[in-house]
């Protein structure tokens, strides 16, 4: 827990930080009880809030921005689209979890870029969980703040996302990723250790119209596949539950485009396996394969990149000090995630970016990356 009633007096105020997230491999497949392969980075959202000395009046401030939103604790419900949903919708299910949450005033700032892939919104999210649950002594524990966060988006939002953004955030650890099964919650860390080589994300700075919509199509089409697929498989109760000659045998009995869906959420799962074995061996060859034949998947069977994310994954082809490249995140749009000799950084964002521009009249973002701890109070 990070905090109960009686382990410490009430306090008027505090700062909150959680960070965003990568995601090395394993793109949707949280949604379907499958593995991923996440990390924390130091790409952050800082929370300072305090009691503002009201029953119910909730005060809060984009800092950045310049933006302010204010709420009854005691009667609200999702506003037009903006960030003050994520923060009613965390304030709204620790609510229902039984918190008495008081009056407060917030104010938060971050540097994760929005529609980047980088899930600034769990970000956001598990930020203002962890800070209302230490300001009001709520007595949560971390998987309970890390749930709470993801039905924010699912009730408030209206993105039915998986566990992964939000767990990464919280349970982050420095230089090392985290095996997710999200069905059981268990995991497993594994050290990530580049040595002569950077986590070099590229973000495209286009975000597609279709990212939300597409987003839930694609959850219905796996449920979809499972409908299926029991008739003839009655033990599963997911795709997790599948194997790639199984679904292979059962092609014939799904429609095309549910059959690539399930097809990439499959295998993705097996490349999320071998992904983590490739760093207990410290094999980067082998992980960027793994994430080359992910980005392929994503492109072809599950069918949520862009002609941006694939022309950024095509400009390391050939390549060699370039291992691995794919989209991450969504899809549609934000970032790539590349592993880079950490000599050539330089010379391949200069290149990549002219080429970019010549192609797509867009300026793309480089971002460094380094893998840090999750969501801590500091003060």
């Amino acid at each position: 827990m990070y905090i109960s009633k009686q382990q410490a007096p009430a306090r008027e105020g505090i700062t909150v930080q959680a960070p965003g997230r990568i995601n090395i491999i394993g793109e949707h497949t949280d949604y379907n009880d499958g593995f991923v392969l996440p990390a924390a980075i130091d790409k952050k959202t800082t929370v300072m809030i305090r009691r503002n000395g009201t029953s119910s009046t909730a005060n809060l401030t984009d800092s950045k921005q310049q933006k302010s939103f204010s709420f009854d604790l005691r009667n609200f419900a999702p506003h037009e689209k903006g960030w003050h949903n994520y923060v009613m919708g965390v304030v709204h299910e620790l609510q229902v979890l039984g918190a008495e949450i008081g009056g407060f005033d917030a104010g938060f700032r971050g540097d994760v870029p929005i529609g980047s892939g980088m899930s600034s919104s769990a970000a956001l999210e598990c930020s203002f969980a962890v800070a209302l649950n230490e300001l009001f002594q709520l007595g949560f524990d971390k998987w309970q703040l890390i749930k709470a966060s993801q039905m924010a988006e699912h009730h408030f939002v209206g993105i039915k996302c998986g566990i992964m953004d939000q767990f990464a955030s919280v349970m982050g650890r420095h230089d090392q990723v985290m095996l997710l099964d999200c069905r059981s919650l268990e995991f497993q860390y594994f050290p990530f250790e580049p040595g002569d080589y950077q986590l070099l994300l590229l973000n495209s700075n286009v975000s597609h119209s279709l990212a939300s919509s597409e987003y839930n199509t694609r959850r219905s089409e796996c449920e979809e596949g499972v409908a299926i697929l029991k008739k003839e498989i009655p033990e599963i109760t997911n795709l997790r539950d599948v194997g790639l000659g199984q679904l292979l045998a059962c092609r014939a009995k799904l429609p095309e485009p549910v059959f690539r869906r399930c097809h990439h959420v499959v295998a993705e799962n097996l490349r999320v396996l071998d992904a983590a074995k490739s760093l207990l061996d410290n094999n980067f060859k082998k992980l960027g394969e793994l994430m080359y034949q992910s980005h392929f998947s994503l492109q072809n069977d599950y069918e949520v990149s862009c002609p941006e994310l694939d022309f950024l994954v095509t400009q390391t082809l050939e390549k060699a000090y370039i291992p691995g490249s794919r989209m991450m995140g969504g899809g549609f749009g934000g970032c790539t995630i590349n592993i880079v000799e950490k000599q050539r950084v330089g010379e391949f964002v200069e290149q990549v970016s002219k080429s970019y521009r010549n192609q797509f009249g867009i300026d793309l973002t480089p971002i460094k990356v380094a893998i840090e701890d999750g969501a801590k109070i500091l003060q």
